[in-house]
């Protein structure tokens, strides 16, 4: 029995055509065990990906049987990929950069958040191969923020960049009742154009220039952009963040980001990077898939670890 994401919604798709003749096998074809349910995820580069580890581990924490894959996927090929994956008798996919609007396009019933955000995160199929398609990385964000004891209700929240990452999240932030949310972004027209997209929200929604920013405090930072894995920061000015401000990074490293870094030394009371998102994203698609929930906590802290391990690992190197 699966669980039950938000209402999927039928949309008329082009014909599909086959995806097998003439094509590559899938880089997991070998590995592919047809007496198990198989999961995967789809991407490009995917090689670094933490999800077999964390959905091998959820499996096991709830007692099910599955293989879970990396599949590498070229820019080119995604709809194959998913139509041969589909065609094995996979059973559910996840999906990351940078085909979520790829995905988005290929599947028959997205739901209301995934139609919100134009991109999907999780597929699934039924017995008459309609493809399902949802977003949980916003369901991943708020769950990890709760989990750190993060408020969001009633708070001045800014919310920096305005790519795929924060079309994912921003339906689920403003789903929280915050005071008010200010898109900040190097190119206004993306932003402007994410603001009109979420119109009409139960609460002020803005766009700002970082110049814009002197002189405004905020509770809430959440950094929505790549910059961090370039061992880059936003250009935020001095003194935005509030009393007990918590500052969040939507990516992760085997050690501190950045951002995570820079929270930390302009006072922020709270500062956490994205790999308890990562996981609480997981697990809602888990959820999806099998019906059980995990538990998440076991598996953050196994992740942690191995950070920890790895980063040694990088120092003891030999030179």
């Amino acid at each position: 029995m699966r669980g039950s994401p938000s209402t999927a919604i039928r949309h008329p798709r082009p014909e599909r055509r086959s995806s097998t003749a003439g094509s590559k096998p899938l880089s997991v074809a070998t590995s592919f065990d047809p007496s198990t349910d198989n999961y995967g995820v789809m991407g490009n580069p995917v090689s670094h990906s933490r999800s077999p580890r964390i959905h091998e581990a959820f499996a096991a924490q709830c007692g099910q049987t599955l293989r879970y894959h990396a599949i590498l996927v070229q820019p080119s090929g995604f709809e194959r990929a998913l139509g041969e994956f589909q065609s094995r008798g996979g059973k559910g996919l996840n999906i990351t950069i940078p085909f979520k609007a790829d995905a988005f396009r290929a599947v028959d019933r997205p739901t209301s958040r995934a139609e919100r955000a134009g991109a999907v995160n999780t597929i699934w199929f039924d017995a008459r191969g309609e493809r399902y398609g949802d977003t949980t990385d916003g369901t991943g964000l708020i769950r990890d923020l709760r989990r750190n004891g993060v408020v969001l209700e009633h708070r001045r929240i800014l919310v920096i960049g305005a790519g795929g990452a924060v079309h994912g999240v921003l339906g689920e932030l403003i789903g929280e009742h915050p005071k008010h949310i200010v898109l900040v972004n190097r190119t206004l027209a993306r932003a402007r154009a994410l603001e009109r997209r979420f119109s009409g929200a139960d609460c002020r929604l803005s766009v700002a220039g970082f110049d814009e920013l002197h002189g405004r405090l905020f509770d809430v930072v959440i950094n929505g952009t790549s910059l961090s894995l370039m061992g880059e920061l936003p250009p935020l000015p001095d003194g935005i963040l509030a009393d007990r401000a918590c500052c969040y990074d939507m990516v992760y490293g085997d050690t501190d980001t950045p951002f995570v870094q820079w929270a930390r030394t302009h006072g922020a009371a709270t500062a956490l990077d994205g790999l308890g998102m990562l996981v609480e994203q997981a697990a809602e698609s888990f959820f999806i898939w099998r019906g059980v929930r995990p538990q998440v906590e076991p598996v953050i802290r196994m992740l942690r670890e191995q950070q920890t391990t790895d980063s040694q690992s990088w120092r003891n190197r030999p030179r």
